[in-house]
């Protein structure tokens, strides 16, 4: 029986059983259950602190796991990131009082907090920058005004947070996070794993698309076809009085309405949009 390690709470939570939901797979009906076995698909799943689940799959005690990049790369874990899943991006910088640091040299030689001192001493290591990392489990815009550190390191949202603290971003981003589908480093290949992977990727692509049909006069189609090309061609059938056809064809779901605009500008009626809950392609 495979297992996968998903996060028991936080922003990574909710997200992360939908998906897996969503890719076919039973989840647990109550918050408080760690284990759920889904015994059609041959799949156990394990409900973990986010922050421990990369330390889990490098040890090889579950198969798979979905937790942050910024987790992942801070647990130093015998772990690799297999897929991005697009949710629960987040975005490291440093911040220091305003004025007092402009480059990543301007850190050298001072302290730095944060809630993830392997992710930002290895940062700071790959770049030769010798300063001393103060490791804080939160809260750490107030580290500087306590003068317990110089400079942080944390996620920056809107930037709010630090900035009512009297501290402003600097430098180049530390790291760009999201969700991750993580596997271990070392490991042979797993048929099981590859049923999973691919039907997290059928579900992520078909959040992307959506399916569009629409009727177009039969001298026009060469025209909607170039708007609504899909991903091998569109699929065309003849209707009844044969000056018309029908259309069916895949189209990115962030431009439905340009694209529903343009068609009907070339003459095509009956434009339906249908969401798409998962595929393979």
């Amino acid at each position: 029986m495979l297992r996968i390690a998903l996060p028991n709470k936080g922003s990574l939570s909710e997200p992360a059983i939908r998906l897996m939901s969503e890719a076919g797979y039973r989840q647990r009906r109550d918050t408080k259950e760690l284990v759920c076995r889904d015994h059609d698909n041959d799949v156990e799943f394990f409900y973990l602190r986010p922050r421990d689940i990369a330390v889990y799959v490098g040890e090889g005690t579950v198969d798979v796991g979905i937790t942050g990049r910024d987790l992942l790369l801070d647990s130093a874990a015998a772990a690799r990131e297999h897929r991005a899943l697009g949710f629960a991006r987040s975005t490291f910088r440093f911040a220091a009082p305003a004025g007092s640091a402009s480059r990543l040299e301007d850190i050298d030689g001072k302290r730095v907090a944060t809630s993830y001192d392997v992710l930002v001493g290895n940062y700071l290591s790959e770049r030769g920058i010798d300063a001393s990392v103060v490791h804080l489990d939160g809260a750490v815009e107030t580290s500087v005004d306590l003068g317990v550190a110089d400079v942080v390191a944390d996620v920056v949202e809107t930037g709010s947070t630090l900035r009512a603290a009297g501290l402003e971003v600097f430098g180049d981003p530390i790291l760009t996070s999201e969700a991750v589908l993580i596997t271990p480093k070392e490991r042979d290949h797993h048929a099981e794993l590859d049923v999973v992977d691919r039907r997290v990727k059928g579900v992520l692509l078909a959040r992307q698309y959506v399916l569009m049909d629409y009727d177009v006069p039969a001298d026009k189609i060469d025209q909607a076809a170039q708007i609504t090309p899909g991903l091998e061609s569109p699929t065309i059938s003849p209707l009844h009085d044969g000056t018309w056809v029908a259309v069916r064809s895949m189209v990115p779901r962030r431009d439905t309405n340009r694209i529903m605009d343009q068609l009907y500008a070339v003459g095509a009626k009956a434009i339906l949009v249908t969401s798409i809950e998962a595929c393979r392609l």
